[in-house]
């Protein structure tokens, strides 16, 4: 028995996987495809949120008479475009939330049971 694995006679336990293991998960397939599926869909995203913050902070500095525009009573675009902010936020850590549900999770789990063994 390996100094990795835990003794069979406690089947509520995983091993505990060993340096070198995790060295060699990291190098496997399995795992750069899940890196690489996370970063697809993390970098992008990014990317659009700060892009949209900064032209909503460039609006807010440069463009008082934009956003200044009264669309209903006395709600104006940078109200508007403000609270778009916060469901900006909401909605990207939903979709977030059901991308790693659905396409990371599964990976992880098949990952940590190769390194682990199965749950019990």
């Amino acid at each position: 028995m390996s100094t990795a694995e835990i003794s069979e006679g406690s089947p509520q336990e995983r091993r505990t996987p060993d340096a070198q293991a995790f060295i060699d998960m990291q190098a496997s397939p399995e795992f750069q495809e899940l890196r690489t599926r996370l970063r697809k869909f993390i970098f992008p995203i990014t990317a659009f949120f700060l892009l949209w913050y900064a032209v909503y902070v460039v609006l807010a500095t440069y463009a008082h008479d934009f956003m200044a525009t009264k669309v209903l009573g006395n709600i104006n675009l940078g109200i508007i475009l403000g609270l778009g902010q916060f469901v900006t936020t909401f909605a990207i850590t939903a979709w977030y939330v059901k991308f790693a549900g659905r396409e990371l999770d599964p990976r992880s789990a098949a990952i940590r049971e190769e390194l682990e063994g199965p749950a019990q």
